[in-house]
């Protein structure tokens, strides 16, 4: 046991002495790593928060069920218990054909003001449900379904928004995914062709410890080491930066806020998992890069 601590403390000894050794390459190697895990971090950020105002957006979709003027009330009831008795659905709310008209004159302002003299007996619109999907990709689903219930004369929910909506979510979501894989890999090439230089530069040091007995993974240790090491300091700068840039954002958020649709992810705890995921990324991709640079020169 005390030997294989003892060797376990000699790989992460000679990795930071190899990163001390060649100062001037792994400056290269960790200033290339934060530019590409500072793009991460802001991907990662803006990617996040579309897909938490997308969810909000789709949290907002509802379904508008107008009941038939001719339902009395005891028909209005049971349509209502029909689809509460539906699966998927998350909450129904009966608004009168009164409230309907007070929504109506509240939302158009000043211009609603003729509306105001409709009264209970004469006023024009309908009995409605304000139904919500569990799961808002459903709405279509739903609307269809309940368009076929009895008693019921229209279904409003916005059909070509909605679809577009979900459309326009689910591309954004992929295009983010698809460039921050292209980053993370672009940190991975770069790590990679730093730690092989520094390997090309030691190869006959590698040929006389495999010559001498060494196996390969003794000879990877200070090299994983080494990558771990480029990772973990390549990712101090952005997550400063990202700390100092959300907490500007978040300070300032009331007038991205001033859309009820629009809000940002609070700082805490996002910019503490996001910095713990730049952290990861950086540690993973160091390390993978030096297992992909050394893996050719065992090969003696």
């Amino acid at each position: 046991m005390a030997m294989k601590l003892r060797t376990f403390k000699r790989h992460f000894r000679e990795g930071f002495k190899n990163s001390w050794r060649n100062s001037w390459m792994t400056i290269a190697s960790v200033g290339a790593v934060t530019t590409t895990l500072l793009l991460v971090a802001v991907f990662l950020a803006l990617m996040m928060n579309l897909n938490h105002v997308a969810d909000n957006i789709e949290e907002d979709v509802q379904i508008k069920v107008l009941v038939d003027v001719t339902a009395t009330e005891e028909e209005t009831v049971e349509l209502g218990e029909k689809i509460e008795a539906m699966s998927n659905i998350e909450s129904v709310e009966f608004s009168s054909r009164d409230e309907e008209l007070r929504s109506l004159i509240s939302s158009m302002g000043d211009e609603g003001s003729p509306f105001e003299l409709y009264k209970e007996d004469d006023n024009p619109l309908n009995d409605a449900y304000i139904v919500k999907a569990l799961d808002p990709h459903d709405t279509i689903t739903i609307a269809s379904e309940i368009e076929t219930f009895d008693y019921v004369d229209k279904v409003n929910f916005g059909q070509d928004v909605v679809e577009n909506i979900f459309s326009f979510n689910s591309y954004a979501r992929n295009i983010g995914l698809i460039l921050i894989i292209a980053l993370v890999f672009t940190a991975i090439f770069l790590i990679s062709n730093t730690i092989k230089i520094t390997i090309i530069a030691r190869r006959k040091e590698i040929e006389i410890m495999k010559l001498v007995g060494a196996t390969n993974w003794f000879i990877r240790w200070p090299f994983f080491v080494e990558g771990l090491l480029l990772g973990v300091l390549g990712s101090v700068i952005p997550i400063a930066l990202l700390f100092t840039g959300y907490y500007y954002l978040d300070q300032n958020a009331a007038v991205i806020n001033k859309f009820d649709f629009i809000t940002i992810l609070p700082f805490s705890p996002f910019v503490w998992q996001l910095s713990g995921i730049i952290l990861l990324i950086g540690a993973v991709i160091g390390v993978w890069g030096s297992v992909m640079s050394v893996r050719k020169f065992l090969k003696v």
